[in-house]
């Protein structure tokens, strides 16, 4: 993930979910429950239930429980059953799940049906409901009433995903119907923190066009799920900070029972929306809240996959996310897409660039303005830079192994070195970008740190790689420039072509999801440091 890159996670608990729930119901004491089999009104949804039980001999609580409705189904058949009343067809003897699958019963019959917005309080069992219904059904009925009560327990752990299917739907229909947008309570209860505003970044749209936009990107994961299907196929799939709903809803069509998609983003709502108008709301289930605090309605997964890369691979610090759902939730035998990254490190010299973005400030119309190069050599540059401009052999300073890293690796100073190119005395600065690896298999070493992604896609079927460097398409995460500040013009150029020092990677002191980069490099006649923040 980066600065353009959607991120996780608000509070995933079922209160606050519920929460938002209530917060957009209209006030039902302004509402009349009007009848299901005529136009009788009651003040109250008990009333209005009594009168269908004594006038009419249908149990509306009754048939919900004895369908197993979550709450899209309890929606469907009040409609299913306003629907035959208003077009004079008589209900059969015993309403079935087959009667009430036509999505067109998501559309109210009646206008400001009180009925809907109190769903919940007849998906919610009571002691006296149990007892009066068990006393109605046969001995067959009886026993599978018996084993949905003992079974109670575990059902609570689902709930989470009835209150996403109810969001789901209240702003589907809310979009069909023509009602103006209710909006959302979530910002006014989401506890702020720190990182409220990277989390703000990624409820934009045009952050989430320019990823989905970048093929390298979106093209890597699309095309390792569909090539490995049979991964996929049945298994639980947890999608961290999943946007749009994009990757969720690659492993769904290939296959995958369930996935459990989870953002903290204000763009839950939207993938909310995008899974249920692609007929995806029965196996993608949207958790709003950092996978750190939601409450996930399983033990473990099968996958896990997400798109957590920032600039210079670990800006933005998701990756630490990612590894404490690994270790909470991943089965022993559990798969991480992708699996591991390698870092890179080349330095580079144009002289077409310098001359456009730094010494171009010393002469604009006749005018000195310098003052508009501050900063320019204290900052980490993201920019997509030519494959002409290196002018040194790239090294891999660093490789993540995602199944053996831990959120301590990932700050850390390591050694690197390099060899210019013939001709070239002193480099402008160093270029930083990342390569990709999505394994299938758990058990198969991660490539060496010299391996091309080209050369790992055709070592073995399955395989998928990107790099974000100069030799491949350009990526929405380019590279990172680091611009070495103007030689000290008294020092002598070296002309030793080896180079070889120190890099390290820190979060930054006053942002924990910034990044702070310090070079040492040196030659035999010299040594230099710099350091460079990425906000």
């Amino acid at each position: 993930m980066d600065k353009l890159r959607a991120a996780s996670p608000s509070s995933g608990s079922d209160t606050s979910e519920q929460s938002n729930w209530l917060d957009v119901e209209p006030d039902l004491e302004n509402f009349e429950f009007v009848s299901l089999f005529d136009v009788q009104a009651f003040t109250t949804l008990a009333e209005m239930l009594q009168h269908c039980k004594q006038q009419h001999n249908f149990d509306l609580v009754q048939n919900i429980h004895r369908l197993q409705l979550d709450f899209l189904g309890a929606l469907k058949l009040v409609n299913y059953i306003r629907s035959q009343v208003k077009s004079d067809i008589a209900l059969p003897s015993q309403i079935s799940l087959d009667d009430i699958q036509d999505d067109r019963f998501l559309k109210p019959v009646l206008d400001n049906d009180a009925v809907i917005f109190s769903l919940d309080e007849v998906l919610q069992p009571s002691s006296d409901t149990e007892v009066e219904t068990a006393g109605t059904l046969d001995e067959s009925s009886r026993d599978l009433h018996r084993k949905n009560r003992d079974l109670q327990s575990e059902l609570n752990s689902i709930r989470e995903s009835f209150a996403n299917y109810r969001l789901a739907v209240e702003q589907t229909l809310d979009r069909r119907w023509g009602v103006d947008e209710i909006p959302s309570s979530s910002a006014n209860l989401k506890e702020k923190d720190s990182s409220g505003y990277y989390f703000e970044s990624y409820a934009a749209h045009e952050i989430h066009e320019t990823m989905l936009k970048d093929a390298v990107r979106t093209d890597a994961y699309r095309d390792f799920i569909y090539e490995n299907k049979h991964l996929f196929k049945d298994k639980v799939v947890l999608d961290i900070g999943c946007g749009t709903g994009i990757l969720s809803m690659f492993c769904a069509k290939a296959g995958a029972a369930k996935v459990l998609a989870v953002d903290r983003s204000d763009i839950i709502d939207k993938a909310r929306e995008n899974v249920f108008n692609n007929n995806l709301a029965d196996i993608i289930t949207c958790l709003r809240g950092s996978i750190e605090d939601v409450q996930l309605p399983v033990k473990e997964v099968d996958i896990i996959v997400s798109e957590w890369m920032g600039y210079c691979l670990l800006y933005e610090a998701m990756l630490p996310s990612v590894l404490y759902a690994r270790d909470k939730y991943l089965k022993p035998d559990g798969l991480l897409v992708p699996s591991s990254a390698t870092l890179w490190i080349s330095p580079v010299k144009d002289e077409a660039y310098m001359s456009d973005h730094v010494s171009y400030w010393r002469d604009v119309y006749g005018f000195d303005m310098k003052a508009m190069q501050e900063g320019i050599y204290d900052e980490v540059r993201v920019q997509g830079m030519p494959a002409s401009s290196l002018c040194g052999r790239a090294y891999p300073f660093k490789v993540l192994d995602l199944y053996s890293t831990c959120a301590e690796d990932l700050a850390f100073t390591t050694n690197w070195e390099t060899e210019l190119n013939v001709g070239t005395d002193d480099p402008d600065g160093f270029l930083i970008w990342f390569d990709n690896f999505f394994s299938p298999c758990r058990s198969e070493p991660i490539p060496e740190p010299r391996i091309t992604p080209d050369k790992w896609v055709l070592a073995s079927p399955g395989h998928v790689a990107f790099t974000t460097g100069p030799n491949g398409p350009e990526t929405h995460w380019k590279q990172g420039l680091l611009l070495t500040g103007p030689r000290d013009p008294s020092q002598t150029i070296s002309t030793s072509r080896h180079l070889s020092g120190e890099i390290t990677f820190a979060a930054a002191s006053d942002n924990a999801r910034a990044l702070t980069l310090r070079l040492r490099w040196s030659t035999e006649h010299e040594e230099r440091s710099q350091s460079w923040e990425l906000k």
